[in-house]
Order: C-alpha cells, then structure tokens, then sequence
C-alpha cells in the first residue's frame, strides 16, 4: 500500500511540472535542458569553416573529434548557422572546451579517415576561441532555431533566457 502511494504521489508530481512547463513556454521562453543542447557562441575571430574539436578541461588533451563523415551528415556540411550581432548556432556540438583547427569543414570531410591524434593537435589554430558561450535548451524544442534564436540576440534576451557557460 506505501508503496502504491509513494508512486501515485510520484506521478502526480510530474504531471503537474509538466504542465508548468508548458505553460511557461507558451509565455515566455524556458529552456528544457532535456534534449540535445542548442549552443550559441562568439568566437574572437571568424572560424566558421574551421574544424572544431574538444579538448580537456587544462586545454593540454584533445578529447574529441569528428570522423570525416561526421561534417557532412545528410549530404550537407555541419558548419555553424551565421546569427544577428556576429553569433553563430552550433551545429556539431560544441561546448566550452573547443578549439578550432587550422583545417576547413570542406577540407576536412573529403579525409578517408581522422588524422592521427598528434597531427589534430598541431592544426590547433585557437585553444581558447570563445568571446561568449550560451546553452539555450533542447535543440528540438524550437520550431525554427535560428529564427527563434535571431528573437532572442536582437531583443537582448539571449544572456537573459539562456544559460550563460562564458
């Protein structure tokens, strides 16, 4: 019988934030960090063509990286959506550890295979890139991402409605 209650209790309390999320949506924008995240950024200089890659934390490893393939999923390459005010929306998966490679989107997704870890580190072109960094949610909970996001830079509410990483 406690056990029943403990559950029903659980249920009750997730059905009633759900619903306070989406009310809250339909208001004012509320980020549902649930999904895959929606990165808006500034870098210092333009590297939009330029490969990213993720490193440690003490910037010393090279953590991550794409496969040739993973820059052109769908036929198309995954390079970052220009914005307002000079932003750009992440289309690979950036985060605050990237940096970016002296190699192009292009260039780079016609290799028949990733270099060599070593080679990767020497193309490192900007180990710290980044101006500004905002997480703004579940990518999949906005209609038109760079429309909905565009609303956000131009009104000065993306540091606002969106969680500030840098």
């Amino acid at each position: 019988m406690m056990k029943w209650l403990a559950f029903m209790v659980i249920i009750a309390g997730c059905n009633s934030s759900t619903k306070m999320t989406k009310s809250n949506k339909t208001e004012n924008f509320s980020p549902d960090f649930s999904g895959p995240p929606t990165m808006v950024y500034k870098t210092k200089a333009d590297y939009s063509k330029n490969v990213p890659v993720i490193l440690s934390d003490d910037k010393t490893v090279i953590i991550s990286y794409p496969a040739p393939t993973d820059l052109k999923p769908g036929g198309t390459l995954a390079t970052p959506t220009l914005l307002s005010n000079g932003y750009l929306l992440d289309n690979r998966g950036i985060n605050a550890n990237v940096a970016f490679l002296k190699i192009t989107y292009s260039e780079y997704s016609k290799l028949s295979e990733s270099p060599d870890i070593q080679i990767l580190k020497s193309l490192i072109i900007d180990s710290d890139p980044l101006l500004e960094l905002c997480n703004c949610g579940n990518r999949y909970s906005f209609k038109n991402p760079q429309t909905d996001i565009d609303k956000l830079i131009t009104s000065g509410k993306l540091r606002t409605d969106c969680k500030v990483l840098k």
